[in-house]
Protein backbone atom coordinates (compact mmCIF):
# COMPACT_ATOMS: atom_id res chain seq x y z
CA UNK A 1 0.00 0.00 0.00
CA UNK A 2 2.81 2.46 1.03
CA UNK A 3 4.69 1.34 -2.06
CA UNK A 4 1.59 2.11 -4.44
CA UNK A 5 0.91 5.37 -2.74
CA UNK A 6 5.23 6.17 -3.03
CA UNK A 7 4.97 5.40 -7.16
CA UNK A 8 2.10 7.60 -7.88
CA UNK A 9 3.41 10.61 -5.38
CA UNK A 10 6.84 10.60 -7.53
CA UNK A 11 4.71 10.04 -11.12
CA UNK A 12 2.67 13.23 -9.78
CA UNK A 13 6.24 15.14 -9.00
CA UNK A 14 8.11 13.85 -12.26
CA UNK A 15 5.05 14.99 -14.74
CA UNK A 16 5.18 18.30 -12.23
CA UNK A 17 8.87 18.89 -12.61
CA UNK A 18 8.45 18.41 -16.28
CA UNK A 19 5.92 20.86 -16.79
CA UNK A 20 6.88 23.17 -15.05
CA UNK A 21 10.54 22.96 -17.10
CA UNK A 22 8.99 22.73 -20.25
CA UNK A 23 6.63 26.05 -19.56
CA UNK A 24 10.17 27.98 -18.31
CA UNK A 25 11.71 27.13 -21.72
CA UNK A 26 9.38 28.08 -23.83
CA UNK A 27 8.89 31.68 -21.84
CA UNK A 28 13.22 31.81 -21.45
CA UNK A 29 14.35 33.54 -24.74
CA UNK A 30 17.72 32.00 -24.69
CA UNK A 31 17.48 28.55 -24.32
CA UNK A 32 19.98 26.07 -22.70
CA UNK A 33 23.82 26.86 -23.07
CA UNK A 34 25.78 23.58 -22.85
CA UNK A 35 29.71 23.63 -22.78
CA UNK A 36 31.48 20.47 -23.73
CA UNK A 37 35.50 20.55 -24.31
CA UNK A 38 35.76 24.18 -25.26
CA UNK A 39 33.01 24.07 -27.03
CA UNK A 40 29.66 26.05 -26.20
CA UNK A 41 26.11 24.72 -27.55
CA UNK A 42 22.97 27.31 -27.02
CA UNK A 43 19.67 25.03 -27.49
CA UNK A 44 16.39 26.85 -27.52
CA UNK A 45 13.06 26.05 -25.68
CA UNK A 46 11.95 23.32 -28.21
CA UNK A 47 15.21 21.98 -29.04
CA UNK A 48 16.27 21.42 -25.20
CA UNK A 49 12.40 19.63 -25.11
CA UNK A 50 13.79 17.31 -27.73
CA UNK A 51 17.03 16.89 -26.48
CA UNK A 52 15.30 15.59 -22.69
CA UNK A 53 13.14 13.63 -24.59
CA UNK A 54 16.22 11.82 -26.46
CA UNK A 55 18.38 11.82 -22.77
CA UNK A 56 15.34 9.76 -21.25
CA UNK A 57 15.12 7.40 -24.22
CA UNK A 58 18.86 6.61 -23.96
CA UNK A 59 18.57 6.27 -20.15
CA UNK A 60 15.88 3.67 -20.98
CA UNK A 61 18.41 2.06 -23.62
CA UNK A 62 21.44 1.67 -20.91
CA UNK A 63 19.24 0.57 -18.39
CA UNK A 64 18.17 -2.23 -20.75
CA UNK A 65 21.30 -3.45 -21.98
CA UNK A 66 22.84 -3.39 -18.55
CA UNK A 67 19.71 -5.78 -17.45
CA UNK A 68 21.26 -7.79 -20.55
CA UNK A 69 24.47 -7.65 -19.60
CA UNK A 70 23.71 -8.59 -16.31
CA UNK A 71 21.94 -11.78 -17.55
CA UNK A 72 24.63 -12.63 -19.98
CA UNK A 73 27.37 -12.70 -17.36
CA UNK A 74 24.99 -14.81 -15.21
CA UNK A 75 25.06 -17.08 -18.13
CA UNK A 76 28.63 -17.00 -18.30
CA UNK A 77 29.03 -17.91 -14.93
CA UNK A 78 26.70 -21.62 -15.11
CA UNK A 79 23.33 -20.25 -14.68
CA UNK A 80 21.59 -21.46 -17.84
CA UNK A 81 18.37 -20.05 -17.43
CA UNK A 82 19.14 -16.35 -16.60
CA UNK A 83 18.85 -15.21 -20.49
CA UNK A 84 15.98 -16.94 -21.39
CA UNK A 85 14.11 -15.59 -18.12
CA UNK A 86 15.33 -12.24 -19.27
CA UNK A 87 13.20 -12.57 -22.30
CA UNK A 88 10.39 -14.56 -20.66
CA UNK A 89 9.70 -11.92 -18.39
CA UNK A 90 8.59 -9.96 -21.55
CA UNK A 91 6.44 -12.79 -22.94
CA UNK A 92 4.78 -12.83 -19.26
CA UNK A 93 3.69 -9.47 -19.19
CA UNK A 94 2.31 -9.24 -22.89
CA UNK A 95 0.66 -12.99 -22.51
CA UNK A 96 -1.08 -11.98 -19.19
CA UNK A 97 -1.84 -8.27 -20.43
CA UNK A 98 -3.69 -10.99 -23.17
CA UNK A 99 -5.61 -12.88 -20.68
CA UNK A 100 -6.54 -9.96 -18.85
CA UNK A 101 -8.23 -8.35 -21.96
CA UNK A 102 -9.70 -11.57 -23.03
CA UNK A 103 -11.41 -12.05 -19.28
CA UNK A 104 -12.74 -8.43 -19.80
CA UNK A 105 -13.83 -9.30 -23.27
CA UNK A 106 -15.82 -12.42 -21.94
CA UNK A 107 -17.60 -10.69 -18.86
CA UNK A 108 -18.81 -7.93 -21.28
CA UNK A 109 -20.08 -10.63 -23.17
CA UNK A 110 -18.16 -9.82 -26.75
CA UNK A 111 -16.92 -13.63 -27.47
CA UNK A 112 -15.40 -13.44 -30.62
CA UNK A 113 -12.75 -11.07 -29.52
CA UNK A 114 -12.21 -13.11 -25.85
CA UNK A 115 -11.44 -16.26 -28.02
CA UNK A 116 -8.57 -13.70 -29.88
CA UNK A 117 -7.38 -12.27 -27.01
CA UNK A 118 -7.50 -16.10 -25.74
CA UNK A 119 -5.10 -17.10 -28.63
CA UNK A 120 -2.97 -14.32 -28.21
CA UNK A 121 -2.31 -15.02 -24.38
CA UNK A 122 -2.00 -18.85 -24.94
CA UNK A 123 0.72 -17.49 -27.82
CA UNK A 124 2.95 -15.87 -25.15
CA UNK A 125 2.42 -18.08 -21.93
CA UNK A 126 1.91 -21.63 -22.99
CA UNK A 127 -0.84 -22.06 -20.11
CA UNK A 128 -3.53 -24.08 -22.08
CA UNK A 129 -5.38 -24.54 -18.12
CA UNK A 130 -5.66 -20.64 -18.29
CA UNK A 131 -6.53 -20.03 -22.29
CA UNK A 132 -8.78 -23.13 -23.10
CA UNK A 133 -11.00 -22.26 -20.10
CA UNK A 134 -11.47 -18.57 -21.65
CA UNK A 135 -12.28 -20.24 -25.71
CA UNK A 136 -14.29 -22.54 -24.26
CA UNK A 137 -17.00 -20.11 -22.82
CA UNK A 138 -16.23 -17.82 -25.46
CA UNK A 139 -17.45 -20.72 -27.72
CA UNK A 140 -20.57 -21.43 -26.32
CA UNK A 141 -21.33 -17.78 -25.88
CA UNK A 142 -21.21 -17.22 -29.89
CA UNK A 143 -23.13 -20.84 -30.37
CA UNK A 144 -19.83 -22.21 -31.27
CA UNK A 145 -20.60 -25.51 -29.25
CA UNK A 146 -18.67 -27.91 -31.75
CA UNK A 147 -15.44 -25.76 -30.78
CA UNK A 148 -16.32 -26.13 -27.07
CA UNK A 149 -16.52 -29.24 -27.10
CA UNK A 150 -13.28 -30.12 -28.47
CA UNK A 151 -11.77 -27.38 -26.17
CA UNK A 152 -13.10 -29.20 -22.93
CA UNK A 153 -12.04 -32.37 -24.16
CA UNK A 154 -8.63 -31.16 -24.07
CA UNK A 155 -9.23 -29.97 -20.53
CA UNK A 156 -10.12 -33.25 -19.29
CA UNK A 157 -6.72 -34.94 -20.61
CA UNK A 158 -4.80 -32.45 -18.30
CA UNK A 159 -5.43 -33.88 -14.46
CA UNK A 160 -5.29 -30.31 -13.18
CA UNK A 161 -8.82 -29.42 -15.20
CA UNK A 162 -10.22 -32.67 -16.07
CA UNK A 163 -13.24 -31.38 -13.52
CA UNK A 164 -13.38 -28.56 -15.31
CA UNK A 165 -13.81 -30.20 -18.72
CA UNK A 166 -16.12 -32.67 -17.88
CA UNK A 167 -18.58 -30.50 -15.69
CA UNK A 168 -18.26 -28.35 -19.17
CA UNK A 169 -19.15 -31.14 -21.42
CA UNK A 170 -22.00 -32.34 -18.76
CA UNK A 171 -23.14 -29.40 -19.16
CA UNK A 172 -23.26 -29.73 -23.08
CA UNK A 173 -24.80 -32.98 -23.07
CA UNK A 174 -27.59 -31.58 -20.66
CA UNK A 175 -28.39 -28.59 -23.06
CA UNK A 176 -28.78 -30.64 -26.12
CA UNK A 177 -31.02 -33.10 -23.89
CA UNK A 178 -28.62 -36.52 -23.77
CA UNK A 179 -29.14 -37.48 -20.52
CA UNK A 180 -28.04 -40.63 -20.52
CA UNK A 181 -24.08 -39.00 -21.16
CA UNK A 182 -25.17 -36.07 -18.76
CA UNK A 183 -25.60 -38.92 -16.08
CA UNK A 184 -21.95 -40.84 -17.02
CA UNK A 185 -20.16 -37.26 -16.94
CA UNK A 186 -22.29 -36.64 -13.63
CA UNK A 187 -21.02 -39.98 -11.84
CA UNK A 188 -17.36 -38.91 -13.53
CA UNK A 189 -17.77 -35.64 -11.94
CA UNK A 190 -18.88 -36.72 -8.61
CA UNK A 191 -16.23 -39.16 -8.31
CA UNK A 192 -13.72 -36.41 -8.52
CA UNK A 193 -15.41 -33.55 -7.29
CA UNK A 194 -17.96 -34.91 -4.58
CA UNK A 195 -18.03 -31.80 -2.31
CA UNK A 196 -19.21 -29.79 -5.78
CA UNK A 197 -22.96 -28.79 -4.89
CA UNK A 198 -24.13 -28.25 -8.10
CA UNK A 199 -22.65 -31.41 -9.57
CA UNK A 200 -24.40 -33.22 -6.19
CA UNK A 201 -27.54 -31.88 -7.21
CA UNK A 202 -27.51 -32.43 -10.95
CA UNK A 203 -26.44 -36.06 -10.80
CA UNK A 204 -29.49 -36.38 -8.05
CA UNK A 205 -31.88 -34.96 -10.09
CA UNK A 206 -30.35 -37.19 -13.42
CA UNK A 207 -30.57 -40.23 -10.79
CA UNK A 208 -34.02 -39.70 -10.00
CA UNK A 209 -35.90 -38.91 -13.53
CA UNK A 210 -33.93 -42.20 -14.46
CA UNK A 211 -35.92 -43.82 -11.36
CA UNK A 212 -32.16 -45.19 -9.87
CA UNK A 213 -33.58 -44.68 -6.57
CA UNK A 214 -30.94 -46.53 -4.71
CA UNK A 215 -27.86 -44.38 -6.68
CA UNK A 216 -30.06 -41.05 -5.60
CA UNK A 217 -29.84 -41.80 -2.13
CA UNK A 218 -26.31 -42.63 -2.00
CA UNK A 219 -25.78 -38.77 -3.53
CA UNK A 220 -28.44 -37.53 -0.83
CA UNK A 221 -26.25 -39.40 1.94
CA UNK A 222 -23.33 -37.86 0.21
CA UNK A 223 -24.83 -34.21 0.52
CA UNK A 224 -25.52 -34.74 4.25
CA UNK A 225 -21.85 -35.81 4.85
CA UNK A 226 -20.37 -32.51 2.99
CA UNK A 227 -22.90 -30.68 4.77
CA UNK A 228 -24.79 -29.39 1.57
CA UNK A 229 -28.03 -30.46 3.21
CA UNK A 230 -29.45 -29.83 6.23
CA UNK A 231 -30.40 -33.17 8.32
CA UNK A 232 -34.06 -32.42 8.51
CA UNK A 233 -34.39 -32.00 4.75
CA UNK A 234 -32.14 -34.95 4.14
CA UNK A 235 -34.79 -37.05 6.57
CA UNK A 236 -37.78 -35.85 4.41
CA UNK A 237 -35.61 -36.63 0.81
CA UNK A 238 -34.69 -39.68 1.67
CA UNK A 239 -37.97 -40.83 2.57
CA UNK A 240 -39.39 -40.21 -0.61
CA UNK A 241 -36.56 -41.72 -2.58
CA UNK A 242 -37.42 -45.14 -0.45
CA UNK A 243 -40.97 -44.76 -1.07
CA UNK A 244 -40.21 -44.37 -5.15
CA UNK A 245 -38.33 -47.64 -4.37
CA UNK A 246 -41.06 -49.46 -2.88
CA UNK A 247 -43.11 -48.41 -5.39
CA UNK A 248 -40.91 -49.89 -7.75
CA UNK A 249 -40.07 -52.94 -6.18
CA UNK A 250 -43.71 -52.95 -5.95
CA UNK A 251 -44.17 -52.58 -10.09
CA UNK A 252 -41.82 -56.07 -10.43
CA UNK A 253 -44.14 -58.18 -8.27
CA UNK A 254 -42.03 -58.31 -5.22
CA UNK A 255 -44.67 -57.84 -2.82
CA UNK A 256 -42.48 -58.43 0.74
CA UNK A 257 -39.67 -56.17 0.07
CA UNK A 258 -42.29 -53.37 -1.35
CA UNK A 259 -44.29 -53.72 2.16
CA UNK A 260 -40.92 -53.45 3.69
CA UNK A 261 -39.77 -50.37 1.64
CA UNK A 262 -43.16 -48.76 2.36
CA UNK A 263 -43.15 -48.95 6.15
CA UNK A 264 -39.25 -48.14 6.56
CA UNK A 265 -40.13 -45.00 4.21
CA UNK A 266 -43.66 -44.23 6.33
CA UNK A 267 -40.81 -44.70 9.71
CA UNK A 268 -38.63 -42.10 7.79
CA UNK A 269 -40.84 -39.36 7.44
CA UNK A 270 -44.13 -39.95 9.01
CA UNK A 271 -45.66 -36.71 7.52
CA UNK A 272 -44.74 -38.20 4.00
CA UNK A 273 -48.79 -38.87 2.45
CA UNK A 274 -47.93 -41.23 0.04
CA UNK A 275 -45.85 -43.37 2.06
CA UNK A 276 -48.05 -43.16 4.97
CA UNK A 277 -51.52 -44.80 2.58
CA UNK A 278 -48.23 -47.31 1.13
CA UNK A 279 -47.40 -48.21 4.55
CA UNK A 280 -50.79 -49.06 5.70
CA UNK A 281 -51.85 -51.17 2.87
CA UNK A 282 -48.60 -52.95 3.06
CA UNK A 283 -50.06 -53.81 7.03
CA UNK A 284 -53.47 -54.63 6.15
CA UNK A 285 -52.06 -57.00 3.65
CA UNK A 286 -49.95 -58.51 6.00
CA UNK A 287 -53.09 -58.67 8.35
CA UNK A 288 -52.03 -55.94 10.65
CA UNK A 289 -54.63 -53.82 10.74
CA UNK A 290 -53.84 -51.91 14.44
CA UNK A 291 -50.59 -50.80 12.54
CA UNK A 292 -52.46 -49.39 9.28
CA UNK A 293 -54.26 -47.78 11.92
CA UNK A 294 -51.67 -46.27 13.70
CA UNK A 295 -50.12 -44.78 10.66
CA UNK A 296 -52.72 -43.55 9.29
CA UNK A 297 -53.73 -41.55 12.17
CA UNK A 298 -50.48 -40.05 12.49
CA UNK A 299 -50.60 -38.95 9.41
CA UNK A 300 -53.81 -37.08 9.54
CA UNK A 301 -53.15 -35.50 12.12
CA UNK A 302 -50.07 -33.73 10.19
CA UNK A 303 -52.73 -32.98 7.07
CA UNK A 304 -55.42 -34.90 6.47
CA UNK A 305 -55.87 -35.84 2.62
CA UNK A 306 -58.36 -38.37 0.63
CA UNK A 307 -56.09 -40.73 0.12
CA UNK A 308 -55.35 -41.53 3.56
CA UNK A 309 -59.26 -41.44 4.21
CA UNK A 310 -59.36 -43.98 1.24
CA UNK A 311 -56.86 -46.05 3.01
CA UNK A 312 -58.31 -46.15 5.99
CA UNK A 313 -61.76 -47.62 4.83
CA UNK A 314 -59.73 -50.64 3.32
CA UNK A 315 -59.08 -51.70 6.19
CA UNK A 316 -62.84 -52.96 7.21
CA UNK A 317 -63.97 -52.90 3.03
CA UNK A 318 -67.25 -54.82 3.75
CA UNK A 319 -68.61 -52.94 6.91
CA UNK A 320 -72.01 -51.33 6.56
CA UNK A 321 -72.25 -47.26 6.03
CA UNK A 322 -73.27 -46.63 9.60
CA UNK A 323 -70.41 -48.99 11.15
CA UNK A 324 -68.13 -47.17 8.87
CA UNK A 325 -69.65 -43.89 10.06
CA UNK A 326 -68.99 -44.70 13.70
CA UNK A 327 -64.83 -46.47 13.08
CA UNK A 328 -64.04 -42.95 10.83
CA UNK A 329 -64.53 -41.05 14.12
CA UNK A 330 -61.03 -42.17 14.64
CA UNK A 331 -59.67 -39.49 12.13
CA UNK A 332 -62.76 -36.76 12.45
CA UNK A 333 -62.28 -35.95 15.63
CA UNK A 334 -58.62 -35.32 15.40
CA UNK A 335 -58.86 -32.38 13.09
CA UNK A 336 -62.50 -31.24 13.48
CA UNK A 337 -62.51 -27.62 11.80
CA UNK A 338 -60.41 -29.01 8.83
CA UNK A 339 -61.73 -28.53 5.02
CA UNK A 340 -60.79 -32.64 4.05
CA UNK A 341 -62.50 -33.60 7.64
CA UNK A 342 -65.65 -31.75 6.61
CA UNK A 343 -65.97 -33.40 3.22
CA UNK A 344 -65.19 -36.92 4.71
CA UNK A 345 -67.79 -36.62 7.48
CA UNK A 346 -70.46 -35.12 4.65
CA UNK A 347 -69.53 -38.36 2.31
CA UNK A 348 -69.84 -40.44 4.83
CA UNK A 349 -72.83 -39.03 6.04
CA UNK A 350 -74.43 -39.24 2.42
CA UNK A 351 -73.73 -43.02 2.90
CA UNK A 352 -75.60 -43.56 5.24
CA UNK A 353 -78.65 -41.44 4.11
CA UNK A 354 -78.57 -39.04 6.84
CA UNK A 355 -78.67 -35.90 4.23
CA UNK A 356 -79.55 -33.25 7.02
CA UNK A 357 -76.32 -34.22 8.96
CA UNK A 358 -74.28 -34.26 5.55
CA UNK A 359 -75.38 -30.64 5.07
CA UNK A 360 -74.33 -29.71 8.83
CA UNK A 361 -70.86 -31.17 8.12
CA UNK A 362 -70.27 -29.56 4.70
CA UNK A 363 -71.18 -26.22 6.89
CA UNK A 364 -70.52 -23.02 4.68
CA UNK A 365 -68.21 -24.58 2.72
CA UNK A 366 -70.38 -24.24 -0.57
CA UNK A 367 -70.04 -20.42 0.09
CA UNK A 368 -66.44 -20.24 1.34
CA UNK A 369 -64.36 -22.61 -0.66
CA UNK A 370 -67.03 -23.79 -3.69
CA UNK A 371 -64.85 -25.99 -6.00
CA UNK A 372 -65.84 -29.15 -7.89
CA UNK A 373 -65.93 -31.56 -4.89
CA UNK A 374 -67.73 -29.25 -2.53
CA UNK A 375 -70.28 -27.94 -4.91
CA UNK A 376 -71.03 -32.05 -6.65
CA UNK A 377 -71.63 -33.15 -2.58
CA UNK A 378 -73.79 -30.39 -2.26
CA UNK A 379 -75.98 -31.18 -5.48
CA UNK A 380 -75.82 -35.04 -3.94
CA UNK A 381 -77.46 -33.40 -0.83
CA UNK A 382 -80.27 -31.08 -2.48
CA UNK A 383 -80.90 -34.82 -4.22
CA UNK A 384 -80.99 -36.42 -1.05
CA UNK A 385 -83.43 -34.31 0.57
CA UNK A 386 -85.96 -34.36 -1.99
CA UNK A 387 -85.05 -30.96 -3.99
CA UNK A 388 -85.94 -30.25 -7.98
CA UNK A 389 -84.11 -31.46 -11.11
CA UNK A 390 -83.56 -28.56 -11.73
CA UNK A 391 -82.50 -27.38 -8.14
CA UNK A 392 -79.39 -30.17 -8.76
CA UNK A 393 -78.81 -29.21 -11.99
CA UNK A 394 -77.99 -26.01 -10.70
CA UNK A 395 -75.29 -27.10 -8.15
CA UNK A 396 -74.12 -29.34 -10.96
CA UNK A 397 -73.41 -26.96 -13.65
CA UNK A 398 -71.60 -24.67 -10.49
CA UNK A 399 -69.50 -27.31 -10.10
CA UNK A 400 -68.52 -27.88 -14.11
CA UNK A 401 -67.28 -24.27 -14.18
CA UNK A 402 -65.85 -24.05 -10.31
CA UNK A 403 -62.25 -24.65 -9.30
CA UNK A 404 -61.08 -27.99 -8.57
CA UNK A 405 -60.05 -27.57 -5.55
CA UNK A 406 -56.35 -28.97 -3.64
CA UNK A 407 -54.17 -31.22 -5.93
CA UNK A 408 -50.46 -32.58 -6.23
CA UNK A 409 -49.16 -29.04 -7.58
CA UNK A 410 -45.29 -28.85 -8.32
CA UNK A 411 -43.83 -25.59 -6.65
CA UNK A 412 -41.29 -24.97 -9.15
CA UNK A 413 -43.32 -24.91 -12.38
CA UNK A 414 -47.18 -25.20 -10.99
CA UNK A 415 -47.90 -28.07 -12.97
CA UNK A 416 -51.15 -29.70 -11.76
CA UNK A 417 -50.52 -33.78 -11.20
CA UNK A 418 -52.98 -36.47 -11.11
CA UNK A 419 -51.26 -38.12 -8.47
CA UNK A 420 -47.67 -37.86 -6.10
CA UNK A 421 -44.53 -38.31 -7.99
CA UNK A 422 -40.89 -37.85 -6.85
CA UNK A 423 -39.98 -35.72 -9.96
CA UNK A 424 -42.10 -33.44 -11.52
CA UNK A 425 -43.08 -34.39 -15.52
CA UNK A 426 -42.65 -31.10 -16.62
CA UNK A 427 -39.57 -29.34 -14.96
CA UNK A 428 -38.13 -32.86 -13.79
CA UNK A 429 -37.68 -31.02 -10.30
CA UNK A 430 -37.12 -33.28 -7.05
CA UNK A 431 -39.33 -33.17 -4.38
CA UNK A 432 -41.48 -30.34 -5.59
CA UNK A 433 -45.00 -31.50 -5.78
CA UNK A 434 -46.96 -30.23 -3.02
CA UNK A 435 -50.90 -30.97 -1.67
CA UNK A 436 -52.45 -27.46 -2.19
CA UNK A 437 -55.21 -24.93 -4.63
CA UNK A 438 -53.36 -24.35 -7.72
CA UNK A 439 -53.46 -20.94 -8.85
CA UNK A 440 -56.79 -19.73 -10.53
CA UNK A 441 -56.44 -20.32 -14.49
CA UNK A 442 -55.89 -17.32 -17.01
CA UNK A 443 -58.51 -19.11 -19.45
CA UNK A 444 -61.17 -17.27 -20.40
CA UNK A 445 -64.24 -19.06 -19.80
CA UNK A 446 -67.00 -18.96 -23.60
CA UNK A 447 -69.48 -15.67 -23.22
CA UNK A 448 -72.26 -16.68 -21.17
CA UNK A 449 -70.64 -19.33 -18.93
CA UNK A 450 -71.45 -17.53 -15.75
CA UNK A 451 -75.08 -17.61 -16.24
CA UNK A 452 -74.93 -21.48 -16.67
CA UNK A 453 -76.28 -22.56 -13.60
CA UNK A 454 -79.49 -20.26 -13.90
CA UNK A 455 -79.74 -21.09 -17.19
CA UNK A 456 -79.56 -25.02 -16.37
CA UNK A 457 -81.86 -24.44 -13.46
CA UNK A 458 -85.04 -22.00 -15.63
CA UNK A 459 -85.62 -25.12 -17.73
CA UNK A 460 -87.73 -27.27 -15.43
CA UNK A 461 -91.08 -25.70 -16.39
CA UNK A 462 -90.25 -26.23 -20.20
CA UNK A 463 -89.13 -29.23 -20.62
CA UNK A 464 -89.93 -33.23 -19.41
CA UNK A 465 -89.32 -34.29 -16.35
CA UNK A 466 -85.67 -35.77 -16.49
CA UNK A 467 -85.02 -38.97 -15.21
CA UNK A 468 -82.59 -39.42 -12.21
CA UNK A 469 -79.77 -40.49 -15.11
CA UNK A 470 -79.53 -37.75 -16.74
CA UNK A 471 -78.42 -35.87 -13.56
CA UNK A 472 -74.89 -37.40 -13.94
CA UNK A 473 -71.81 -35.50 -13.06
CA UNK A 474 -69.45 -36.58 -16.14
CA UNK A 475 -66.67 -37.72 -15.12
CA UNK A 476 -63.68 -35.40 -15.22
CA UNK A 477 -60.70 -36.49 -17.03
CA UNK A 478 -57.23 -37.67 -15.28
CA UNK A 479 -55.92 -34.38 -15.78
CA UNK A 480 -58.23 -32.21 -14.39
CA UNK A 481 -59.95 -34.73 -11.44
CA UNK A 482 -59.48 -33.94 -7.92
CA UNK A 483 -58.62 -36.82 -5.66
CA UNK A 484 -61.14 -37.90 -3.45
CA UNK A 485 -61.71 -40.36 -0.53
CA UNK A 486 -65.25 -40.60 -1.51
CA UNK A 487 -65.15 -43.98 -3.22
CA UNK A 488 -63.28 -45.78 -0.68
CA UNK A 489 -64.78 -44.03 2.31
CA UNK A 490 -68.54 -44.52 1.58
CA UNK A 491 -68.94 -48.00 0.29
CA UNK A 492 -71.76 -49.31 -1.48
CA UNK A 493 -75.21 -48.51 -0.87
CA UNK A 494 -77.97 -51.21 -1.02
CA UNK A 495 -81.51 -49.17 -0.01
CA UNK A 496 -84.68 -48.76 -1.58
CA UNK A 497 -83.97 -44.93 -2.01
CA UNK A 498 -80.68 -45.49 -4.14
CA UNK A 499 -82.73 -44.28 -7.52
CA UNK A 500 -83.87 -40.97 -5.62
CA UNK A 501 -79.95 -40.28 -4.54
CA UNK A 502 -76.88 -40.03 -7.21
CA UNK A 503 -74.85 -42.88 -6.44
CA UNK A 504 -71.73 -41.37 -4.18
CA UNK A 505 -69.46 -42.93 -6.32
CA UNK A 506 -69.95 -40.05 -9.26
CA UNK A 507 -69.43 -37.76 -7.04
CA UNK A 508 -66.27 -35.87 -6.98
Amino acid sequence: MLWSLFKIVLFVVIVAALTLGAGFLMESSGGIQITAGGTEFTLGPLQSVIGALVAILAVWLFLKLFTLLIATLKFINGDETAISRYFDRNRERKGFQALSEGLMALASGEGRLAMAKASKAEKYLHKPELTDLITAQAAEMTGDRKKAEEVYKRLVQNDATRFVGVRGLMKQKLDAGDTDTALKLAERAFAIKPKHEEVQDTLLRLQAKNADWSGARKTLNAKLKHGALPRDVHKRRDAVLALSEAKGVLDEGKTIEAQEAAIAANKASPDLIPAAAMAARSHIAQGRSKYAVRILKKAWQAQPHPDLAAAFAEIEPNETAQARLQRFKQLTSMRPDHRETKLLLAELNLAAEDFPEARRSLGNLAETEPDTRVLAIAAAIERGEGASDAVVRGWLARALTAPRGPQWVCENCKTIHGEWAPVCNTCESFDTLSWTTPPQSETVLPAGAEMLPLIVGSIEDHSKPVNDAEVIDPEPSDTDRTPSGVDSAIGDKATDTEAETPEPEKVK
